[in-house]
């Protein structure tokens, strides 16, 4: 069996997203686009080679539903996701919704399965397909809070931008979590951001 990781971006406040998540602010209110915390990503993708490469080599991924798309309730069948008709996850993605929905199949390998029981099904099913291969938890805070309170992640990425978000009344990586037992094992400074390696 492999192991559990999560790469997740936040600001030095500890954000990951705003409030009034919607099709025209995939990031809520006071983030924009992404590109304050995201920017290591697409500016200077060639200096971050190898964490860009990590994030998606997992055999499986987790998400929750609002890392997967705006809505609220019931689904709008013609919505497929942010990232047009290829996504860059190339294996299964089990999506963590309270409203149920049958796969959405992609181009490039990538199949979003959509899971009502909570995360331990989805690590479950993303175990499953996975097989000896690791399962990644892709976020978004929400869903990364609940894996680390029940202990579940083996390694977990951080990406810090040099940006204070200041999005009150959101929630925040950490939030609620408790003790982690995590070890702190590697760390990369940049200017455009710090990477921070945390194992169990």
């Amino acid at each position: 069996m492999g192991q559990v990781t999560c790469d997740i971006g936040i600001s030095l406040d500890g954000y990951s997203a705003g409030p009034n998540q919607s099709v025209d602010q995939p990031f809520g209110d006071g983030v924009g686009d992404g590109e304050r915390l995201h920017a290591w990503m697409f500016e200077h993708a060639d200096a971050h080679a190898d964490e860009l490469a990590a994030i998606v080599a997992a055999d499986a991924f987790v998400m929750g539903r609002n890392m997967f798309g705006p809505g609220r309730g019931e689904w709008d069948p013609a919505w497929r996701g942010w990232w047009g008709d290829d996504p860059p996850y190339h294996a299964p993605v089990f999506v963590v919704t309270h409203h149920p929905r049958e796969p959405v199949v992609m181009d490039g390998g990538t199949t979003f399965h959509f899971v009502t029981g909570g995360v331990d099904e989805a690590l479950a099913r993303a175990r499953e397909a996975a097989g000896d291969g690791d399962v990644s938890v892709a976020g978004g805070a929400t869903t990364v809070n609940e894996f680390l309170a029940a202990g579940l992640l083996d390694e977990l990425r951080l990406h810090v931008a040099p940006v204070v978000l200041g999005v009150r009344g959101w929630e925040r990586l950490f939030d609620g979590v408790g003790p982690l037992g995590l070890t702190a094992v590697a760390a990369r400074h940049t200017p455009e951001v710090t990477h921070l390696t945390y194992r169990r």
